[in-house]
């Protein structure tokens, strides 16, 4: 199961990044023809589709996911009824975003407003919800490699395409918005193919009112659960424009937050992964399973996050090309390490999402979410930009360990996770890598050593 676990995780996990390395390689190119602005206006502007991208879906990614393990037979008339409902959906959904980038688009980008909202809705328009049907298929079906193929491919073309208008053609933040358009629309394009024509999922448009309402009374609930990864990862940029911090100081933000993005998808692919594997568990009223699959991503994430925040301050200085943007590498720290929480937020939500215990999410998802906004407008205006590091990492560590303390899933888990000592051990290691970065490279070469070794013995105590 671990060995299924890990060769799956990398498959979804490194095959993402395989463009995600290419374009921090690519860093030390195209930061000679960017700013702090450029990245503040990327930043805003990703933060402002961030905050309404949660409706795209309507949270029925649980009823597709549910669909296919309680009605293996028949799932599919489900599924097309949702395409076509979310097909439609989308068009409303297009127009609500494009009217929230006009009044959010900075001033120092207003000049291609039209050009920004185009290339940011022309994906849903054509293609709407294909790439996430197409991508839950062969996930639930556990066929990593047709996602992991798709996306170390178009990533790495936006990553080329990156390099091309802004490096060649010189055009600033809008090589971003350009390539991300471009690679996304090729990317929905391969799932519509087999999606429509091999495995006959077409979208069905005159579906059945009863059985949308049915499916939205259960995943409207959890949508303030997903809107909560929004006012967790990207609200903090839209807090700052809203309370006129500078777009050079939200560029320095974003820049630090680059590499802690890394370590978010990982996290994101160790899910996806390790999502069907604790589903069958629970199936087979194995609880055991799950829990020695949440430790053993715990110990890897904890031990690479570790390790690559020690590094962060050379890794800075390599790859990014500005001097004034190398030197935020200690509030990267905070945020590399405020991703820990994903591990162990899998071993309760996982189990809540299972018995579609979905309301009791917002106990921990969206307050987590609230508060993080409401901490950033108290201690950003008090402290500057920098603090939303912070809080960001104080709410995360909140979402990835309160659902153990809740009645709903105490009632349907008997094995303790440990949740105060994973928690300690995060806390720990991050204050220790934000010292121990400013280490001479012997003593950084050591401690990596021995952190490789620490975590391997805990990994085959808790495997064997």
């Amino acid at each position: 199961m671990l060995k299924k676990l890990f060769s799956h995780t990398a498959i979804y996990g490194l095959a993402p990044q395989i463009p995600k390395i290419a374009g921090v390689l690519a860093l030390p190119i195209i930061t000679k023809f960017l700013t702090d602005i450029d990245f503040g206006i990327y930043g805003v502007i990703t933060a402002v589709v961030g905050s309404v991208s949660v409706l795209g879906s309507l949270g029925l990614n649980l009823i597709l996911s549910n669909a296919f393990f309680h009605s293996p037979g028949h799932y599919k008339w489900g599924w097309r009824q949702i395409y076509g409902f979310l097909i439609l959906w989308n068009i409303p959904y297009a127009v609500l975003i494009s009217g929230l980038l006009y009044f959010f688009i900075p001033d120092e980008a207003i000049k291609n407003a039209i050009w920004i909202i185009m290339l940011n809705v022309l994906p849903i328009v054509f293609f709407g919800p294909t790439s996430i049907l197409g991508t839950y298929y062969y996930q639930l079906n556990q066929l990593p490699m047709q996602i992991g193929i798709r996306s170390a491919i178009f990533g790495t073309i936006s990553v080329g395409l990156n390099i091309l208008f802004i490096a060649g053609m010189k055009m600033g933040y809008m090589g971003w918005f350009l390539s991300a358009c471009i690679a996304t629309m090729l990317s929905q394009l391969s799932y519509w193919w087999p999606l429509n024509r091999k495995l006959g999922m077409t979208p069905i448009f005159n579906f059945k009112w009863r059985y949308i309402k049915n499916s939205l009374k259960v995943s409207l609930p959890i949508v303030p659960h997903y809107y909560s990864g929004y006012l967790l990862d990207s609200s903090d940029q839209m807090v700052m424009k809203l309370m006129n911090v500078g777009t050079g100081n939200i560029g320095l933000y974003n820049v630090a937050n680059r590499i802690a993005m890394l370590v978010k998808q990982l996290g994101i692919a160790a899910g996806q992964a390790v999502g069907p594997m604790m589903y069958a568990g629970y199936k087979n009223n194995d609880q055991e399973t799950p829990r020695r699959l949440v430790f053993s991503l715990q110990i890897v994430f904890l031990c690479m996050t570790f390790v690559l925040s020690i590094w962060l301050k050379e890794a800075f200085h390599i790859l990014i090309q500005n001097e004034s943007l190398a030197k935020i590498y200690p509030l990267g720290i905070i945020m590399v390490m405020a991703y820990n929480y994903r591990p162990m937020y899998y071993g309760a939500n996982n189990r809540l999402f299972y018995n579609e215990k979905t309301k009791v999410l917002l106990k921990i998802t969206f307050a987590a979410g609230v508060l993080n906004v409401i901490l950033n407008v108290i201690l950003i205006k008090l402290i500057g930009f920098e603090a939303a590091a912070y809080t960001t990492f104080a709410c995360l560590m909140y979402m990835g360990y309160a659902g153990y303390y809740l009645k709903e899933f105490k009632e349907v888990n008997d094995l303790s996770y440990y949740p105060m000592f994973w928690l300690g051990l995060t806390i720990g290691l991050t204050i220790a890598a934000y010292y121990a970065v400013e280490a001479n490279l012997w003593q950084k070469t050591i401690l990596t050593v021995l952190t490789i070794i620490i975590g391997f013995l805990g990994f085959k105590k808790i495997s064997s």
